[in-house]
């Protein structure tokens, strides 16, 4: 048999030489099968992405529309201010929850986020953000960090947001999580929140997203004279209420305080002494 020939001299096909070749044709129609594939199911992913982002998006402008800038059946104020309802629309509270609970995201409710806390309902979200009076130039700190949820919110409205989480572990997955979103113009710190954040203060707002049981002091003091601080009030068993307090310009603790409306939230942890 001549080299290169695929028959023997007898004129019969040769397994020996046919054989390789066969393996080799295989081979490649496999590896071409498999690279067409990949690509297919990286488009698939990338257009599944796409559609689920559109989907959320979707959910998002239902959300403020139905939850949030229409009279609410409880007779609750509705949200009129526009830059607050464009951040509802523009925060993806779907990256702000579990991944078990990302279906209901966008529902009229709290959801839990591990450590006996919860990501508050969207309205009271944007409810507390609108009361607090956000300005471009603002710093404002966030009582209790939770999931992040409500510091992004508050991001695109103020130059500066501070956030104080007592639950380690929540603290330190919010400030990845809100690196990994780009919000670059939120310091998340870990600390007993009713003491504040004495080293960053003064503020122009401060939000806090836990319910105490009185108007924390140290709070007070810390907000510019003019300043507000959106709080709910009240034993966590109970009804709560949620309250404005802004500062006066007669010392550090002067201060007046306007009732909104009853609230429920979970209670304002304290660092064990």
């Amino acid at each position: 048999m001549k080299e290169g020939n695929w028959k023997t001299e007898t004129g019969k096909w040769s397994v020996a030489v046919w054989l390789p070749r066969l393996s080799f044709f295989r081979v490649s129609f496999l590896a071409a099968f498999c690279a067409c594939l990949c690509a297919s199911a990286v488009a698939f992913s990338l257009l599944l992405a796409q559609t689920s982002e559109e989907t959320y998006r979707r959910l998002r402008e239902e959300m403020v529309r139905t939850q949030i800038a229409e009279l609410r059946f409880s007779g609750a104020p509705p949200v009129r201010d526009a830059r607050v309802l464009d951040a509802m629309r523009r925060t993806p509270r779907h990256k702000f929850v579990p991944a078990t609970q990302a279906a209901h995201a966008y529902e009229d409710r709290p959801l839990p986020i591990g450590h006996d806390q919860t990501i508050s309902q969207p309205y009271m979200v944007a409810i507390m953000t609108e009361l607090v009076r956000p300005q471009a130039g603002h710093r404002v700190l966030e009582i209790g960090t939770g999931s992040g949820y409500q510091a992004a919110v508050l991001s695109p409205l103020v130059a500066q947001v501070y956030t104080i989480e007592i639950v380690e572990p929540l603290g330190k997955q919010a400030s990845e999580r809100l690196r990994a979103l780009g919000y670059n113009n939120v310091e998340v710190g870990i600390g007993d929140g009713y003491l504040g954040w004495p080293e960053k203060a003064p503020f122009d707002g401060i939000v806090v997203t836990a319910g105490a049981t009185e108007i924390p002091m140290p709070l007070v003091e810390q907000l510019k004279p003019g300043g507000r601080m959106v709080i709910p009030v009240g034993p966590y068993w109970q009804t709560q209420i949620l309250k404005v307090v802004t500062k006066g310009t007669r010392g550090p603790r002067d201060h007046r305080v306007e009732d909104v409306m009853p609230v429920a939230f979970v209670p304002l942890v304290r660092q064990k002494k």
